[in-house]
Parts: C-alpha cells; sequence; structure tokens
C-alpha cells in the first residue's frame, strides 16, 4: 500500500481538490455508481417472501457484495494504476479519495441556509434545508430552520468528513470506499418501514458499527475546535456524557450533542416525517436562542476538526 508520507500528501491534496472544485462529475461519481450497484444488486435479492429470515440474509448478503465490490475495485484500479506508474497510482488515489469528501458540499449546504436567513426568505432557507435533512421544513419557523440545519451539519460532519477520513488513514482508498458503500447502503435501504425493515437490517447494522469510532472521534474534535474558537468547550465535553446515549442512533448524538454544547443550543424536539409527528429527545440546554451566526460558527469548527485530524495524522506518521 502506499507509503505514509504519500498518505499525508494524497488526504491534504484530496481535501484542498474537495474544496475547490467540490464535486462536479455527478454523473460518474463514484458515490453514483455505488448506488446504482445497490440497486441492480437489490433488485436481484429483493425476496417476494415475507420470511424475516429470508429478508435479512438477503440484505446481508447485499451488504457483502457492495461493500467487497467498492473495496475490490478501488483497490486493483489503484494497483494497476501503480504498476505502470507509481505516479499514476496516486493520481487515482488522489481522485478516488477527493470523491469520498463532501466538505464543500456540506459546508456550501449551511451557507445557503444561512445567506437566506440573512436576507429575511425564510421561504428558501426552508427550500435550502429540505435538500438536507429528511424531515419535512416546509412550515417551519426560523429558529427551527436553523436547528435542522445545525443538525444536519454536525452529524454529516462525521459522516461525509471525518469518517471516510478516519478509514482513509487506518486502510487507505479503498478501506475508506468500503465505508462510503456501507454508508450509501444504509441511506437507500436502512429505513424502518415495512419494504426495509428486515432487508435494510444488515446495512442499517453495519453502518452503525462502522460509524462507532469515527462519530465519538468527531465528537472529540468537536470539544477541542470549540476550545480553539472561543465556545463552551466545557459545555461541549458535559454535553456529550449526559446527552449522547438519548439520541436514536447509537453515533449521531455525539457529534449533535457536542455541537449543542459548544453552542449554548438545545437540539431535538417536533419533527415532522411525511405529515407524522415525531418528537427526538432533547441534546443540551437552551442557554440562549438560535442564531443565524450559529452556522457559521459550526462551519468553522469543521474546518478547525479537519485541520486536527489532518494535523494529528501528520504528526503520527513522524513519530
Amino acid at each position: 500500500m502506499i507509503r505514509i508520507n504519500s498518505t499525508i500528501l494524497i488526504l491534504t491534496g484530496a481535501i484542498i481538490l474537495d474544496l475547490v472544485i467540490g464535486d462536479p462529475w455527478q454523473k460518474y461519481h463514484p458515490i453514483m455508481l455505488i448506488g446504482g450497484l445497490i440497486k441492480k444488486v437489490e433488485g436481484f435479492l429483493y425476496p417476494e417472501t415475507k420470511n424475516t429470515g429470508i429478508q435479512k440474509l438477503n440484505g446481508a448478503i447485499l451488504v457483502i457484495i457492495v461493500v467487497s465490490v467498492s473495496y475490490y475495485a478501488s483497490y486493483y484500479l489503484i494497483r494497476v494504476g501503480g504498476l505502470i506508474d507509481q505516479w499514476l497510482g496516486y493520481l487515482i488515489s488522489l481522485l478516488i479519495f477527493t470523491h469520498c469528501l463532501a466538505i464543500k458540499s456540506l459546508i456550501r449546504a449551511g451557507e445557503e441556509v444561512e445567506k437566506s436567513l440573512a436576507v429575511s426568505d425564510l421561504k428558501e432557507a426552508r427550500n435550502s434545508v429540505n435538500k438536507i435533512v429528511a424531515r419535512d421544513c416546509s412550515q417551519i419557523s426560523k429558529p427551527e430552520v436553523i436547528r435542522a440545519t445545525l443538525e444536519s451539519m454536525a452529524e454529516n460532519t462525521s459522516d461525509g468528513i471525518l469518517a471516510p477520513v478516519f478509514f482513509f488513514l487506518i486502510g487507505g482508498v479503498p478501506l475508506a470506499m468500503a465505508y462510503k458503500a456501507v454508508n450509501t447502503i444504509d441511506s437507500m435501504v436502512g429505513y424502518k418501514n415495512p419494504k426495509y425493515i428486515n432487508f435494510g437490517w444488515a446495512g442499517a447494522r453495519f453502518d452503525d458499527l462502522w460509524n462507532f469510532i469515527p462519530a465519538r472521534l468527531t465528537a472529540l474534535s468537536f470539544i477541542f475546535s470549540s476550545l480553539i474558537l472561543g465556545l463552551d468547550y466545557r459545555s461541549s465535553f458535559k454535553m456529550i456524557l449526559r446527552d449522547a446515549s438519548k439520541h436514536p442512533s447509537p453515533n449521531a448524538g455525539y457529534p449533535e450533542s457536542a455541537i449543542a454544547g459548544a453552542l449554548g443550543v438545545r437540539f431535538g424536539g417536533t419533527n415532522y416525517y411525511h405529515g407524522q409527528k415525531s418528537f427526538r429527545a432533547y441534546l443540551g440546554d437552551p442557554v440562549k436562542e438560535f442564531e443565524t451566526s450559529d452556522i457559521n460558527k459550526l462551519k468553522n469548527m469543521i474546518y478547525v476538526s479537519l485541520l486536527i485530524f489532518v494535523i494529528s495524522a501528520t504528526l503520527i506518521s513522524l513519530i
């Protein structure tokens, strides 16, 4: 595999490339290709029977196939490129890993909401936040728009940025791609509805397992970033210990409670999904009201957290 110095070079290059260009090639984006593979495999494996065991087994087979193809396709693509020329292998690694990151798209999503709220265009702010959350935001108030934005950005910092970096650092581009496959499977079939409650069970559990460490590292990086940025790092740490486990997800509560504490706001409460009212446990204390500037504060925390990851990886490589 790639030497550690090359790993840091590819990591830094991919971050810069993602920040500059984002995701310009949507049609051939690796995650889009993984999504297409999931649909095809699901078409073959989704059982007609209502037998719970068979549905879960076939869902597990889907996970094995998609994750294995994602891992080995990237592995052999990089390997073949490296056999032709070492730098070609590095270039392929750089391009693939860049598409595992969602830094620019996540930041841009927050900025779109922030810009709309800055000119008091609540309707457009609702439309923007609807693009990044599953809940219905068509009628929510300004504070609720900000809450939805912050909650989504906090969770996706782990899923879309720091988790791919974590798996890249311990297993290279192929492991980062395997993680993105797990993440995509969960987003496509990991629903608790009649169709996927059993078939998507393995995908959802696998996603929980793979995100266990990254979610907690993300929360830890948020504590340090809040310290560096002069936010309430003590409350950030306190809310993780007190509230993270209240979240219905075994992982999402960690970055969310860290942000809630750092900003002095309270996440959770009433959401609507397809017209159905749903209450989620509160995370954090309402020290202050939600403010548009909170989105910018979180954006800065994301940048600092990413920098912490890169610096830590570089120091470890030097040691």
